[in-house]
């Protein structure tokens, strides 16, 4: 398995190749975060790219007070995933809330025209209930 890590923005992005399928994950540190969010995306989606964009600005926004700031950001290709494929290959991109319990929460549908500064507010409702 090869892993790759870069740094674009302050946010540290990494990329795991195994057997030509990827995982890209993002996080604003190196620490083990206790929030997840998922970005469920495929190449070549524009809608996706402009997310995951406007994602990236939001994370760099949040300070280390914000509540985002403890969130990570996984980003999964659901081309690499059957089942993945399946549920989100209409839908994409798809952001969804990992609980504690492993399960995940779908979070409503983020308009692609929204500001970053909507976004990240979004997100940091999301994650308060």
């Amino acid at each position: 398995m090869l892993v790759t890590t870069r740094t674009i923005g302050g946010m540290q992005w990494s990329v795991s190749s195994l057997s030509k399928r990827r995982l890209l994950s993002c996080s604003s540190s190196a620490a083990v975060k206790s929030r997840k969010l998922i970005l469920y995306s495929k190449p070549g989606c524009c809608l996706c790219d402009g997310l995951k964009e406007k994602l990236s600005a939001a994370f760099s926004l949040s300070s280390p007070t914000d509540p985002l700031h403890e969130v990570d950001l996984q980003i999964r290709d659901i081309t690499t995933n059957p089942d993945w494929e399946r549920a989100y290959q209409y839908e994409i991109p798809v952001l969804a809330k990992l609980l504690t319990d492993g399960t995940e929460e779908t979070l409503p549908r983020l308009s692609p025209r929204l500001g970053v500064e909507v976004i990240r507010q979004k997100l940091v409702d999301a994650f308060r209930l």
